[in-house]
């Protein structure tokens, strides 16, 4: 036996590092690429990369070019960031036709051959501007370009390397990477699925958030946010600061019910709505009659609630008006926190039968409001009522010192203080969404005029 010759031995299956076990573990392009390359390289190959195509699909059986971005690479033991000068990850390259990339993107076969093509050889040795590494690695002996396919489509390929000293690529090497592609192309779809899923919600509420960077007279603005389960999913959650006429500053917190496409469109609209709405002088309680009348109207925005607020400085009153929502949390110069008693919490919106009626508060002296949604406040374990009052306490607590909110920056802090400090009767299932505002009204205010009811006195802690 030890006479036979090696070529009548059957080839043996090529073994991959652990590295190929952890293919698909995250939903992360980026860091899938890197398991596929450290996987192969060095123990299979002396260099390989994953390149993604930008497009999915080429409807021409023989591309004149496909368009592809470097994904991943691994040569040698050398870090990724050894070679980024040279050969950038993130890099989009043009592969001609004629070449084996085109090819293998072409008809979904394995390409297999004996050196680099002379395009990918002219292309390398003027990127390596005399760098000696790249000579070294352009004496390839052998070379393999897997085609990475799904249900029929192309959505990028695998490149491998053997140098001199290395055994050639053999038929059965091409069936390893090409299974090693099978299941890399799955993780690999499923990663980008996610990244395009979690860039559209990042853009969603990039596009939502209030401009509070402008100055709005007799009152500071902060907020925050925190999105249930991953950042990939859209809920329904909103908030919005506007400016009114006469010196008056229009805040709301609303929450469209669930997550998801749905949701998020019915947030859009109702905050479009409300936009379009306060341009209009209309009281705070007309304006919510009218966004009740358009949630009729809009598919998912039934049921959805919210809380507005209408701070005139000059006049010194803020005005309420819910929609089935928590009601606002009210700071008093003392420090102690209580919730506004509203006249009525009103139905939710999209009912068409919902009585809105005002609530008129008197704020002689600077306070902190805090309107918020209800994820801060309710969850499987815990009561409404329950989580009004630790969220007021959490409020209170940084009231021991009144000195501390002095500045946009503190009242950010504060803001984060109470997003996380709400976490341990949080059991993640909804979204965390608060609106906090210092209010102080103008020292010399205007004679007063007839309000829509008669102002009260600032709510007593419970």
């Amino acid at each position: 036996m030890d006479d036979e010759p090696a070529t009548a031995r059957s080839p043996r299956r090529p073994a991959f590092s652990l590295a190929a076990d952890a293919i698909g573990s995250e939903l992360d392009l980026h860091l899938t690429g890197t398991h596929v390359v450290d996987a192969l390289t060095p123990g299979f190959c002396d260099a390989a990369s994953v390149y993604l195509l930008e497009e999915n699909a080429y409807a021409s059986a023989e591309p004149p070019q496909i368009e592809a971005r470097r994904l991943a690479l691994r040569i040698g033991t050398d870090a990724p960031e050894d070679w980024e000068g040279l050969l950038p990850v993130g890099e989009v390259i043009v592969f001609p036709r004629g070449t084996p990339y085109t090819r293998a993107i072409a008809t979904l076969q394995t390409q297999l051959l004996d050196t680099v093509d002379a395009h990918t050889s002219e292309r390398l040795s003027t990127s390596g501007g005399g760098d000696a590494r790249m000579d070294v690695l352009l004496r390839t002996a052998s070379f393999l370009v897997v085609p990475l396919h799904l249900r029929g489509i192309a959505v990028g390929f695998i490149a491998c390397t053997r140098g001199p000293d290395q055994a050639p690529f053999l038929p059965a090497d091409a069936e390893a990477v090409e299974s090693l592609a099978a299941r890399a192309c799955v993780a690999l779809d499923n990663a980008r699925r996610y990244e395009r899923e979690r860039r559209t919600a990042q853009a969603i509420r990039r596009s939502l958030l209030p401009a509070t960077e402008q100055v709005f007279e007799g009152c500071r603005i902060a907020h925050g946010y925190l999105p249930a389960g991953h950042d990939n999913i859209i809920g329904g959650d909103w908030f919005d600061v506007l400016p009114r006429s006469g010196g008056r500053v229009s805040l709301i917190v609303g929450d469209a019910m669930g997550h998801g496409p749905e949701s998020a469109v019915a947030m859009i609209q109702l905050r479009t709505a409300v936009r379009t709405l306060a341009g209009l002088d209309i009281t705070p309680a007309e304006l919510m009659h009218r966004l009740d009348a358009l949630a009729c109207d809009t598919p998912g925005a039934s049921f959805a609630t919210c809380m507005y607020a209408e701070w005139d400085a000059r006049r010194r009153i803020c005005t309420f008006v819910g929609a089935g929502h928590p009601p606002p949390l009210i700071r008093d110069p003392g420090g102690r926190t209580g919730p506004v008693t509203l006249t009525s919490p009103g139905l939710p919106l999209g009912l068409g039968m919902g009585t809105y009626e005002p609530t008129v508060l008197h704020v002689p002296d600077p306070v902190l409001l805090l309107l918020y949604s209800d994820g801060l406040v309710e969850s499987r374990h815990t009561d409404i009522d329950q989580g009004i009052a630790r969220l007021a306490g959490l409020l209170d607590t940084d009231g021991d010192d009144p000195d501390r909110v002095t500045g946009p920056d503190t009242l950010e802090s504060l803001c984060r203080r109470l997003l996380h400090g709400t976490s341990a009767t949080n059991d993640g299932a909804d979204d965390r969404t608060l609106l906090l505002t210092e209010l102080v009204p103008a020292k010399i205010p205007p004679p007063p005029r007839e309000p829509e009811s008669s102002p009260d006195r600032l709510p007593q802690p419970r």
